[in-house]
């Protein structure tokens, strides 16, 4: 059976992010059901989700009241179009709390599918503000090196990872990007954090001057920079650059698609690092991954130069057929309702420590460059030689060596580069994250052993 599903797919599927020529000889790995934090594939075997699916299952797998609030609604309204002024409670109300608890000054929500057509929402409307406030030059996007975005043309062209870009012809024009707030990697020798962020709004007030300041329009970030390798910046960093970007009238983005609700000990992540936005992009936590939706925030100004541009258009001509889907309406509002419940923040922040110390613990190995963690998201830096910081070549393949161990010990979770990225459920538990990391330690012990067996750390 297993065998023959894997034909099936290699027959029938294309993967993202996946090497497709390398998945015609390997084939997929079959999922076949999930729960609380454990998934079990097509034979039986039993994995700890340490990915939280992608960034994303928050509440784990099989919750029955996020089960019955999707039935329920799919009975009562499956779905609902609010194109043309209609609309649905429960969109309403979800609009409501997305308000009550944004970290920004949130006057309006619109909704997406997920995070990559969000950011691309943000880029529109940017150039639509500035359009009707007559600024028609000011539209340069600000993203950073490494930073993750989405998907589609421009919210890829905002995210700064050079295979996104490689041969799909982005990014687009009016984006640029600036420096990675990675210290570990970018720090000058004996500079101090809050030297390397002062730096770093230097190099980001440079870029605006080259641009030129009345041509940069928005500035978009996500708190920890997900799959650009679980970089955190230091605390100085954001301070320091929203006194750059205020000077030059720049709106100010905060992606929280990963770091949105409670995965940082904040219900955003922009609360934890400091960061002042005058909108916000979220989505997979929103429902826990258990359905597609996404919404951004939308400040005053930007909502009176939406109906500025209504009353001259005569339409505002965006939005898509599953905007403000019920199903997913109703599923976020009952995870949000379980997240405020079961005090879900507060849930993370005495977690924290202890998957903390776990993260830190790993950097005991050879192996190990850097760790790094907040709340329940972490980061471990492979490297071929700790004190020269000297990367692995990337055919060696030692991440994702790593994560094949990882697979074959019973955790999944993904390897950025050679960063093994750690981001379980939030309901993981005391015991659950210390299963987790000893089988994360096995996994890099074993990977230790594959590299000095094949003397990977040659330069």
């Amino acid at each position: 059976m297993a065998c023959n599903m894997g034909a099936r797919d290699i027959e029938t599927l294309v993967h993202p992010f996946t090497n497709l020529s390398k998945h015609r000889q390997t084939g997929p790995m079959i999922l076949d059901h999930g729960k609380g934090i454990y998934l079990f594939d097509d034979a039986g075997k039993k994995y700890i989700d340490g990915l939280a699916g992608l960034w994303c299952t928050s509440l784990g797998f099989g919750n029955e009241e996020l089960i019955e609030a999707s039935t329920a609604q799919m009975r009562k309204l499956p779905f609902a179009s609010m194109f043309t002024g209609k609309s649905h409670e429960l969109a309403i109300e979800l609009a409501e709390k997305l308000k009550e608890i944004a970290p920004g000054p949130a006057s309006k929500v619109l909704f997406s599918s997920g995070g990559s057509d969000a950011n691309d929402m943000q880029v529109k409307l940017t150039w639509y503000y500035n359009n009707a406030r007559g600024l028609p030059k000011k539209k340069k996007i600000i993203s950073r090196m490494r930073a993750y975005h989405g998907i589609t043309v421009a919210s890829g062209s905002l995210t700064g990872l050079p295979p996104v870009h490689a041969d799909f012809d982005l990014p687009i024009g009016n984006v640029a990007h600036t420096s990675c707030p990675d210290f570990y990697r970018g720090a000058a020798p004996g500079e101090t954090e809050e030297e390397f962020s002062a730096r770093m709004a230097r190099e980001l007030d440079e870029l605006i001057q080259r641009e030129g300041p009345d041509t940069v329009a928005c500035f978009i970030a996500e708190p920890i920079m997900g799959a650009g390798g679980v970089v955190i910046p230091p605390a100085s960093y954001f301070p320091k650059i929203h006194d750059v970007l205020a000077a030059y009238d720049v709106r100010i983005v905060s992606d929280e698609v990963i770091c949105g609700f409670g995965r940082t000990g904040n219900w955003f992540g922009s609360q934890s690092l400091g960061m002042k936005p005058s909108s916000i992009s979220v989505a997979k936590a929103i429902t826990s991954g258990y359905f597609p939706l996404g919404a951004i925030t939308i400040e005053e100004p930007l909502y009176q130069a939406m109906i500025k541009e209504s009353e001259k258009i005569g339409v505002f001509a965006h939005g898509f057929t599953y905007t403000g889907h019920p199903v997913g309406c109703a599923i976020a509002l009952k995870t949000i309702e379980i997240y405020q419940r079961d005090r879900i923040v507060e849930r993370v922040r005495k977690l924290a420590p202890l998957f903390a110390e776990r993260v830190k613990r790993l950097g005991e190995h050879e192996l190990v460059g850097n760790t790094r963690s907040l709340g329940l998201i972490g980061g471990v830096e492979l490297v071929a030689d700790r004190n020269a910081k000297r990367l692995f070549t990337p055919n060696k393949g030692v991440g994702m060596y790593c994560i094949g161990e990882c697979q074959r010990l019973g955790l999944i979770t993904r390897a950025i580069g050679d960063t093994i990225a750690i981001c379980p459920p939030l309901i993981i538990n005391e015991a659950e994250i210390n299963e987790l990391f000893d089988t994360l330690d096995a996994a890099i012990r074993s990977t230790e052993d594959w590299v000095t067996k094949n003397k990977h750390r040659a330069a």
